[in-house]
């Protein structure tokens, strides 16, 4: 729309926590777009000025800005509730401290959602939600679920993931790990010429042929990694997504296709401590 984007970050990439191949293609793509990238840089002062907003980083460098979003995380919602007149119990962030299925400490109050701070994502809260319906009031003690929680960032392109990122997998693996990506520029991108490309990477535990984990930066990724998120929540290998027929001409194809693996992480054991 013509106005002029700094992005400001505190560490080496934007988006901590996600994928590091992915997150290295987000900030490539935002550099493509024309936003301006300031990493492992801070904020240290804002200033209303006639001109503007004047800006001072950590580096001591100056800008003005029309206008300045400053994100600075949220913390759950819960000062209002007056909760501690009943006694239900709170954790060091402010969030609401639930057993499995989402009880309190106060047996006839239960709670769901970001004021819990697990998964803070609408559709965990609905999910929440419904197994708290099933155990109050359904007869069907149910405990919510958390593995393969799929997501999404709509940055432009978006990235979505499911399960385990590449970091993830190296940690938390109990075997040798198996890379599979696929980079490529998407057949609109080809006839409008923009020069963007696409990445999608599937994680497989190497010993038991299970995907673990799916992400992809690129256009209609969210649409496409609901689908993976079925495929994984059911346990499936890499071999069911070998022999899946593509739809062509599709970028989701890609994810049945990738046959060569792009490496293979061996697992280091952890050293014991003796304490």
């Amino acid at each position: 729309m013509g106005a002029t984007v700094d992005l400001f970050f505190r560490k080496e990439l934007p988006l901590r926590g996600f994928d590091d191949e992915m997150r290295a293609l987000v900030a490539r793509n935002l550099e493509g777009r024309g936003v301006n990238l300031h990493p492992q840089t801070s904020l240290t002062q804002l200033t209303k000025t006639d001109q503007g907003i004047k800006v001072i980083s950590s580096h001591g460098e100056e800008f003005v800005a029309d206008v300045v979003l400053f994100a600075t995380g949220r913390s759950p919602n819960t000062k209002r509730l007056n909760l501690e007149a009943v006694g239900v119990e709170l954790d060091q962030a402010g969030a609401v401290k639930v057993d499995e299925y989402s009880r309190t400490n106060i047996p006839s109050i239960w709670a769901v959602g970001d004021a819990t701070n697990r998964i803070n994502l609408t559709p965990v809260a609905l999910m929440e939600a419904t197994c708290f319906a099933n155990t109050a009031f359904g007869g069907k003690p149910t405990k919510a679920e958390y593995s393969n929680v799929a997501c999404a960032v709509f940055c432009i392109p978006p990235l979505a993931v499911v399960g385990l990122s590449e970091e993830e997998a190296v940690e938390q693996a109990t075997g040798d790990i198996l890379v599979f990506t696929s980079g490529f520029n998407p057949m609109k991108n080809t006839i409008s010429g923009r020069q963007e490309k696409t990445l999608m990477k599937l994680i497989v535990d190497e010993k038991s042929d299970k995907v673990i984990g799916a992400s992809m930066c690129g256009p209609d990724a969210a649409e496409i990694m609901q689908g993976i998120a079925i495929a994984l929540k059911c346990g499936a290998t890499k071999a069911q997504f070998d022999s899946t027929v593509g739809i062509h001409p599709s970028s989701a194809e890609e994810f049945v296709t990738m046959r060569s693996v792009t490496r293979r992480i061996a697992h280091k054991p952890k050293p014991k401590t003796n304490l």
